[in-house]
């Protein structure tokens, strides 16, 4: 799609230049190409330098034309973390073609939803997911069907992609050079509040999250970055990791999140840099030998997902590290604003100021701007990194994307009088209990500090008299007791009457999904009156 000149960065003295070469698969390329050997992916006891990795890119380019995948065509991926996900990404994009990742936690039908609202051409699926796809298999879309991981698998159904890459020439076509608003990725919601929507993430979304956080967190080319989020998930695969390739670093990908054995790798591969949730965090702090891990390498975590609570933050900086909180939604390719480390001890609780080139307003509940500090509003988003729209959903689209460019994030947020903003809570999990609003995070970050409370959520149940009132779920540490009269008098020194739960239920684990949120529509639906 061409821009008029006037409009037109790339243009010089008037005349249009060469645009840079900000596909995905054109950028990784170049990248290897400046740096073959430098290590670029570390797995399971395995490294690929860069020159490996891009050999094994532009093979399965060559797997996948052949196999009639085109450009604008789908292709999805379910598995567990593994290098075949990056390898399938760079390569699908290369082909001008739209990668969509999976949810390995969703059924059969869930993902048979996601498949063919997709119109996926060709599917990969690792070993360990072929049985729920075989379930669902014949009502797909698909055309091509292939095994992702080299484990033994049916091969009249599953054929195995390694085998056919390992036999494949190299794709020599020069890479599809999409323009920045072409989309490169359709990543799915969550659809915690009905059916998963397919947020189109384009080129240019990626590219420009990039930029925002070279910018924005110095990442480096000598820097080793652990992942342990799932990679389907924007947080796993564009918060830092993307940008780790670009810069020519070295990520150290982990198959799933095991707190013994992340910390484990944080020492044994001299990590400097983490993308992480707050459940993480305190997983991996529970650990024994926590105390004395060497995390004498580690520079920068970036915690995003939910507020971190203040414990951990003080947890960590008493190691001498610096939590950097950060904002950001799938519909934004990840980043819109993060808080750098010379605030971290000064600014607790914020996320900072918005990344390059993003700009945030807060809205009433009229649509009118709020400018008042500390005033709330729901935060609106806009700039290069907000997605095209919601694949095959114009309506959806509509009502959360407008015509301006702003995005509504359905998120809580305010600024304080210095522009740092904070977030405070979904639109939809406000519990308004006696005529007054009142946010759950705020309660959580209090009760989370309490000695005998391992983690907590807060949600609003139906209440005859005041429309709605306060209920703590709460998982208890091990050997620990809590009743309500304890957890209010802990909470009523920092917290007005109204804002105090009414109700303590205990439980032994709070429902999560596969990035560490806490899925609170779960706790309302256990306890919604029959």
């Amino acid at each position: 799609m061409s821009t008029p000149l006037d409009l037109d960065p790339f243009a010089f003295g008037g005349v249009p230049a060469p645009r840079p070469a900000i596909g995905m698969g054109q950028w990784f390329s170049a990248r290897a190409s400046r740096g073959a050997h430098r290590p670029a992916l570390s797995f399971e006891g395995r490294t690929w330098r860069y020159g490996e990795l891009a050999g094994e890119v532009d093979r399965l380019a060559t797997v996948l034309a052949e196999g009639g995948l085109k450009p604008g065509m789908r292709l999805a991926y379910l598995g567990f973390n593994n290098p075949m996900f990056f390898v399938a990404l760079f390569a699908t994009t290369k082909l001008g073609a739209v990668f969509v990742p999976l949810n390995f936690r969703l059924t059969g039908p869930e993902l048979a939803y996601i498949i063919d609202d997709a119109g996926a051409h060709t599917l990969l699926a690792d070993s360990a997911h072929h049985a729920v796809l075989d379930g669902v298999r014949e009502s797909l879309c698909c055309r091509a069907f292939w095994n992702a991981d080299g484990k033994a698998a049916d091969p009249a159904r599953w054929p195995a992609l390694a085998d056919a890459v390992a036999a494949a020439s190299p794709w020599t076509a020069p890479a599809a050079a999409p323009a920045a608003d072409d989309v490169a990725v359709i990543m799915y919601t969550s659809g915690t509040t009905g059916r998963p929507k397919g947020a189109m993430l384009t080129h240019g979304n990626f590219w420009w999250n990039h930029v925002a956080e070279l910018y924005t967190m110095d990442v480096m080319a000598d820097d080793r970055l652990l992942v342990f989020a799932p990679v389907f998930h924007i947080g796993g695969l564009n918060v830092l990791t993307l940008t780790t390739f670009l810069k020519g670093g070295h990520v150290v990908l982990q198959r799933h999140f095991d707190p013994a054995t992340a910390l484990a790798a944080l020492a044994e591969h001299r990590i400097s840099t983490v993308f992480a949730v707050p459940a993480m965090l305190l997983f991996m702090s529970q650990q024994p030998d926590f105390a004395q891990a060497d995390l004498s390498a580690l520079r920068l975590i970036m915690c995003g997902g939910a507020p971190c609570p203040e414990p951990l933050l003080h947890l960590y900086n008493g190691r001498g590290i610096a939590i950097q909180q950060g904002y950001g939604l799938t519909e934004t390719a990840s980043m819109v604003a993060a808080l750098t480390a010379e605030y971290a001890a000064t600014k607790i609780g914020s996320v900072g100021h918005t990344t390059l080139l993003t700009q945030v307003r807060l809205i009433d509940s009229d649509g009118g701007e709020v400018t008042e500090p500390l005033a709330r509003g729901e935060i609106c988003v806009r700039g290069p990194n907000v997605m095209r729209g919601y694949w095959n959903q114009p309506e959806a689209t509509r009502q959360a994307l407008g015509a301006d460019g702003w995005f509504r994030t359905g998120d809580i947020g305010y600024r304080d009088a210095d522009g740092f903003h904070y977030v405070c809570d979904r639109v939809k999990d406000m519990i308004i209990t006696g005529g007054e609003n009142v946010y759950p995070a705020e309660i959580e970050s209090v009760l989370a500090g309490h000695p005998a409370i391992a983690e907590v959520a807060v949600i609003g149940a139906p209440d005859a008299k005041w429309g709605e009132t306060v209920v703590a779920v709460v998982a208890l540490k091990p050997g620990h007791t809590l009743g309500l009269d304890e957890l209010q008098a802990f909470a009523g020194e920092r917290l007005a009457r109204y804002k105090l739960p009414r109700q303590l239920q205990l439980v032994d684990a709070l429902p999560r999904n596969p990035t560490g949120k806490i899925l609170k529509y779960k706790l309302r639906e256990e306890r919604r009156p029959a």
